[in-house]
C-alpha cells in the first residue's frame, strides 16, 4: 500500500476534509499509475478521487472503538523520531 497515505481514524482533532481528500487522491494516484492524468483520463480521475473522497468520510463516520483518540502531535513527534534513527 501507498506509505503517503496516513491513517486518519481516532485522532483528536478528527480528520480533516482536506485530509480525506489527499488520502484519496494518494489511492487513485496509486491505483491509475498516474500522478497527473491526461486530458482524456482527467474528468475519470478527478471523479474517482470524490467517489473515494465520499466513502472515507463515510467509513470514518460509521468505525467504532472503545480506544482512547490519538493526539496528532504526540504521532508526529513519534514518526520523527522513528525517522531520525532510521536515517540519522
Amino acid at each position: 500500500m501507498c506509505r503517503n497515505i496516513k491513517p486518519l481514524f481516532n485522532f483528536e482533532p478528527p480528520a480533516t476534509r482536506n485530509e480525506m481528500h489527499d488520502a484519496a487522491l494518494q489511492f487513485v494516484r496509486k491505483i491509475s499509475g498516474y500522478n497527473t492524468p491526461s486530458q482524456a483520463n482527467e474528468a475519470a480521475f478527478h471523479e474517482a478521487v470524490e467517489d473515494i473522497e465520499k466513502v472515507v468520510r463515510k467509513l470514518l463516520k460509521s468505525l467504532e472503538t472503545h480506544a482512547p483518540p490519538k493526539d496528532r502531535e504526540e504521532e508526529a513527534e513519534k514518526k520523527r523520531e522513528r525517522s531520525k534513527l532510521r536515517f540519522g
